[in-house]
């Protein structure tokens, strides 16, 4: 089921989904998508890990999150506990980002306070394009050496705390416009308490983790609510798929 109505057929076709997710024409500055996964009673993750809480819808609007978007950001905690690598390639992923006049595949954007990501993560040793690590002043500068001779490309946008502005001013600058940011917790509670966030893609498992596991935010406090507007709702199996955009 879907809501708003489109023409297509249900289930709804990879193309309709392309639509519901595509991001907004003649972008002149970055902007931020958030995809993220909960449980029904708020948990980001079941045993410290999302893959508990997902489904193969779910994965496939996270996929296609990644097939549009210029550049993947997430925090170095989520990319360490995730095990991410770079993004891959595939059929379908080249001809949509062809067609679109995408690059082959999105970098990935990690962010890192302390230059904190193991040399030897997957995100450096399997990957067809250098991951962007974004850290500060206060990062040990033997990491900042590490990792730059490891293979990422080290950027300092702060002082002890990761200017995320200035991240996005600096993915703007290179045309990465198309921002699609994959959490965690603390740097989703940052985005918001900076109010970068412009649209909120949320999947919600039927599933009740009870007490003790972490929110989707966890860390910045922010000043005021964040008005959100619902523009899309998609269920499959139990699972919601919603997504949020500024009014």
């Amino acid at each position: 089921m879907l809501w708003p109505p489109t023409p297509d057929t249900k289930p709804v076709s990879d193309a309709g989904l392309e639509r519901i997710y595509a991001y907004p024409d003649g972008l002149t500055e970055p902007w931020v998508q958030v995809n993220f996964v909960s449980s029904a009673d708020g948990a980001a993750t079941l045993d410290g890990h999302s893959e508990g809480l997902s489904h193969p819808a779910d994965k496939r609007i996270f996929m296609l999150g990644r097939d549009l978007a210029d550049v993947v950001l997430v925090g170095a905690g989520t990319a360490t506990t995730e095990e991410y690598a770079g993004v891959k390639r595939g059929e379908r992923r080249r001809e949509r980002r062809q067609r679109l006049g995408l690059a082959e595949v999105p970098p990935i954007a990690v962010v890192s306070a302390r230059c904190s990501l193991p040399t030897d993560c997957p995100l450096l040793t399997d990957t067809r394009v250098p991951p962007i690590v974004f850290t500060t002043d206060a990062a040990p500068h033997e990491r900042h050496t590490a990792l730059a001779d490891a293979g990422a490309e080290v950027v300092v946008a702060g002082d002890g705390h990761v200017h995320l502005p200035s991240v996005l001013h600096e993915l703007g600058e290179r045309g990465l416009l198309r921002v699609n940011c994959e959490g965690g917790p603390r740097l989703l509670a940052s985005m918001v308490a900076a109010d970068l966030v412009d649209q909120l893609c949320l999947t919600v498992a039927p599933v009740l983790a009870g007490a003790g596991a972490e929110r989707i935010v966890r860390g910045a406090v922010t000043e005021a609510p964040r008005d959100l507007a619902l523009a899309s709702v998609l269920h499959e199996d139990g699972f919601l798929m919603l997504r949020y955009r500024r009014p």
